[in-house]
């Protein structure tokens, strides 16, 4: 297949911090399952000689001074060009070999190819960390109404139109979970590879803190609710305030009903002001909902800007 008359540039995109012991075979892995794409490592100002390995391999080397995995594919996604971009840790535990399947899902129609892990061996994806990840798929894949099986992976292949359209806001890991929001919200087509998930080598580490990054992902999932989907989530808030301001006011009414008094005025205070509160955060709901639709609509018109898989043709169905 050809794009245009031209075969797509593909760019693998290698974020990495202290993988000395496993960049140069990621490197090589992909550049010969990838024989056309060009490999690029952007570098976490590691305290190793891992820009240098980089380097020596073939791969295109770029050095981001601040810290967290999000700030170094906010990068790369800025500063690198291409039609098809693969995006895999540099700590050898993903599969080269299916990253075929994975720019066969971009190139079939796909904006978003997921790599779903499926781990060869029980340390390499540790039970703490598959509870994590199901937990946190689960509670993303309700927020947002869509089934999602690995929303924490680290293997993905993107179109360029989902590249470019992308507002990346987070610092650190939890780039994985606003990568899979931003495809939902414009409703995207995503595709899902199985590939195997190998266990680290030795002498390499990982840099994922479970309960630490697991809280932070958490508290991106609630503020993405809170900005993309302001109704329920205000309105939540606003429910729950008037219920309570109910169970409260209840005995108070009552009693006034009977006696015409009011004999525990603090509680009628809080109950007034549970109520104003609760209307106001409907109120700011609504209004935020028309704000958010504003970000869609511009995300969206972002996303329609750049080509999309119309020119995606076989060479023979081009007119001549």
């Amino acid at each position: 297949m050809e794009l245009e008359g031209r075969q797509p540039r593909i760019a693998v995109l290698v974020p990495c911090y202290n993988e000395a012991t496993t960049i140069a075979r990621v490197v090589a892995d992909f550049a010969a399952a990838l024989p056309d794409a060009i490999v690029h490592v952007f570098d976490n100002a590691s305290e190793d000689d891992t820009l240098s390995r980089a380097a020596l391999v073939g791969a295109v080397t770029r050095s981001v001074r601040m810290r967290g995995k999000g700030n170094v594919v906010r990068r790369m996604f800025a500063d690198v060009d291409a039609d098809i971009y693969v995006l895999v840790d540099g700590d050898d535990t993903y599969s080269a070999a299916h990253a075929g399947a994975l720019v066969a899902g971009i190139l079939d129609g796909q904006d978003m190819v997921v790599g779903i892990r499926e781990a060869t061996v029980e340390a390499a994806y540790r039970p703490g960390h598959v509870f994590g990840n199901r937990m946190l798929t689960t509670f993303l894949s309700r927020l947002f109404g869509s089934p999602c099986r690995d929303i924490l992976s680290g293997y993905r292949a993107f179109s360029r139109r989902f590249v470019k359209s992308f507002p990346l806001r987070a610092a650190g890991f939890e780039i994985e979970t606003e990568l899979t929001v931003h495809a939902l919200q414009l409703r995207m087509p995503v595709g899902e590879v199985v590939t195997p998930y190998k266990d680290r080598p030795s002498g390499s580490s990982s840099k994922l803190n479970t309960w630490r990054d697991g809280f932070r992902i958490l508290r991106t999932m609630a503020g993405l609710f809170a900005t993309e989907r302001p109704v329920p989530f205000y309105g939540a808030i606003g429910g729950i305030l008037l219920v309570t301001a109910i169970v409260l006011g209840e005995p108070l009414v009552q009693t006034y009903l009977h006696t015409g008094l009011v004999p525990r005025f603090p509680t009628a205070i809080l109950v007034a002001a549970l109520l104003v509160i609760s209307a106001l955060s409907t109120v700011i709901g609504v209004v935020l909902d028309s704000v958010a639709r504003g970000r869609w609509e511009v995300k969206m018109l972002t996303y329609l800007g750049y080509p999309g898989h119309a020119w995606v043709r076989a060479k023979d169905d081009r007119p001549n």
